[in-house]
Formats: structure tokens, C-alpha cells, sequence
């Protein structure tokens, strides 16, 4: 894998210079996943859902030709704030996790071209789709800690 490759990896798996995402869900209370605070916009079952459907999204793009452009903002976003049981979180957290290992596996492919266009695109390329997944969960992964660390629930 060249360095390039390598690097993209690295940063997908968020383990450089910021907290991962599994460090950041691990053991969420229930009782807290569906808190906002005064002050703090969204809850963590909404940042969580957020992270999985836009990444989700992201992958689509890249990977289905027969890709369709999801709606902003209903299609990104829960319509709940909190979960409807635990097992929505746990479900939740195991797509986010396939569909980043989905998107590491296709950046990591020495077949895929990270400067070709994505052909149902308008211009976007592989490359700009992972700095777009690596920018955007660092950004709510980050939203995830400092929610924690407000509720009082970050270690």
C-alpha cells in the first residue's frame, strides 16, 4: 500500500490525533443517549445516527452506480432524540463500524484509482470521499467527547 494509501487509512481509523470513534461510544449510559444539555445542540443517539447515515450515504456514492442523492436534512439526521432501545444504539454503532471498514477496504484497494472521478459523480473523486469521511466523524466524534465530558460520563 503506498503512502498515501496508508496515511487515508490512518486518519479513517481515527487513532492519530483525536479520540477513535469505538473510544468515544464505548460504554455511552443509556440513561445519557438521548440527553441534551442546555447549550448543546444535539443528543448522542443523534450525532451517533448522524455519523452512521452520512457515512453511509458517502460509501453509497462511492460504491452503487445506481446511487441516489439522499435528502438534507431529513435523510441524515434521527427523527428521535434518543433511541428506541439499547439495541438501536448497539445496531447502529455495528453499521457505522462495517461501512468504515467498507470505505477503508475500498481506499485501502490498490484498484481504486483515489484521483479517478466517481463515474456517476459530478466531479467528485475517491479521494475527496475519504477526506470527506475522515473530516466529517472527526468533527462529531469530537461533538460525541465533548457532549461526554458536559454529562459528566467521559472518563
Amino acid at each position: 500500500m503506498d503512502v498515501i494509501r496508508k496515511q487515508l487509512v490512518e486518519a479513517l481509523r481515527g487513532r492519530s490525533a483525536h479520540v477513535d470513534f469505538e473510544t468515544a461510544v464505548a460504554g455511552f449510559p443509556v440513561k445519557l443517549r438521548g440527553v441534551a444539555p442546555h447549550g448543546v445542540e444535539h443528543t448522542a443517539w443523534e450525532l451517533l445516527e448522524h455519523l452512521r447515515l452520512a457515512q453511509r450515504d458517502i460509501l453509497e456514492f462511492c460504491t452503487n452506480p445506481k446511487y441516489v442523492e439522499a435528502r438534507w436534512p431529513e435523510d441524515y439526521w434521527p427523527a428521535a432524540p434518543a433511541p428506541a432501545d439499547g439495541s438501536a444504539w448497539s445496531r447502529s454503532v455495528q453499521q457505522f463500524k462495517r461501512d468504515l471498514r467498507a470505505m477503508i477496504a475500498l481506499v485501502a484497494d490498490p484498484h481504486t484509482d483515489l484521483s479517478a472521478r466517481i463515474p456517476h459523480g459530478s466531479g467528485q473523486t475517491y479521494l475527496r470521499e475519504a477526506l470527506l469521511v475522515i473530516d466529517h466523524n472527526s468533527y462529531h466524534v469530537g461533538q460525541i467527547v465533548t457532549l461526554r465530558k458536559v454529562l459528566g460520563c467521559w472518563k
